[in-house]
């Protein structure tokens, strides 16, 4: 696996910034009551996600590993934080289907990064 300088050259943190910031500005809109409940659920998994793939980065390969899973694990929390939103009608079917659609996107390239990691470990003999 070639060597990335940093973690701000991955598609896959740049992807799942953008997404962050999506969430940030369409809570912005849901009722004043949801900003110590969903609305700050989703935040927080939405920003886990970048974190946990710039903190991996910075760590072994293995490790590495790990954090991808752990965004993975945030991503899936957001997506039911987004269906969860949508039935209770705080996001507009076309915004829904949207940020699905993104994190569909993200979570395929976040899967892809960590196979091709692991991959490398083995290779390595890790």
């Amino acid at each position: 696996m070639d060597k990335i300088k940093s973690y701000r050259d991955l598609q896959v943190w740049q992807k799942a910034v953008e997404l962050s910031v999506a969430v940030y500005r369409i809570t912005d809109n849901f009722p004043k009551s949801e900003v110590y409940g969903l609305s700050n659920q989703m935040r927080r998994a939405a920003v886990s996600i970048a974190s946990n793939i710039a903190e991996g980065h910075r760590r072994s390969n293995t490790e590495f590993a790990r954090y991808l899973m752990m965004a993975l694990g945030s991503l899936a929390e957001l997506e039911t934080q987004l269906e969860i939103a949508h039935r209770v009608n705080y996001l507009a079917e076309d915004t829904f289907n949207e940020l699905m659609q993104d994190a569909d996107i993200l979570g395929r390239q976040l899967n892809t990064l960590h196979q091709r990691v692991v991959t490398s470990n083995r290779s390595a003999g890790n």
